[in-house]
């Protein structure tokens, strides 16, 4: 049922698709989705989805400046900061120099940083499984997977989307 219901939404009956539904639907789920893991993760480590993921982002990628991030998330340079300065600020990272460039900061986890991550990570993932494996078999999520994967590789390779500022 799972999957013929994503085929009739991506597709109008003459076949052609329908791609306003698609945008629609995309958004939406994905809303969705960030507000329900947004509303564990505060409920229970004190964190919003957005924070989560800069600490994955930075373990992931250790030496990570504000810019790595704000490319990462196309979102723009200022936003960007003022998140960091909240992480910063609650002592899950810190900023270091950059020995290659004055005008820019390191970014690395604390072990406060580091433990919290992994205590939200358990939480997003089993929220994420449930939410998504629940509803979607094994196939259709897979499939799913591989297309926004591919969708996502065209639209950062030709900077579709990012922010000017």
């Amino acid at each position: 049922m799972a999957s013929s219901t994503l085929y009739a939404v991506a597709y109008k009956s003459d076949g052609v698709a329908d791609l306003q539904g698609f945008f629609a639907d995309l958004v939406r789920c994905e809303t969705r989705l960030y507000n329900a893991l947004n509303d564990r993760l505060r409920e229970r480590h004190g964190i919003v989805t957005s924070q989560f993921e800069f600490l994955r982002f930075l373990r992931e990628h250790p030496g990570s400046r504000v810019a790595d991030l704000a490319a990462e998330f196309a979102i723009g340079a200022g936003a960007t900061s003022k998140g960091v300065d909240r992480l910063e600020k609650q002592g899950w990272i810190v900023r270091q120099a950059n020995p290659a460039d004055r005008r820019s900061s390191l970014l690395a986890l604390t072990d406060d940083g580091s433990q919290l991550l992994d205590a939200a990570e358990t939480t997003f993932t089993a929220g994420l499984s449930e939410l998504v494996e629940g509803t979607l078999d094994q196939s259709t999520t897979a499939a799913a997977a591989h297309a926004l994967r591919q969708l996502r590789s065209v639209l950062e390779r030709d900077q579709v989307g990012t922010p000017t500022g």
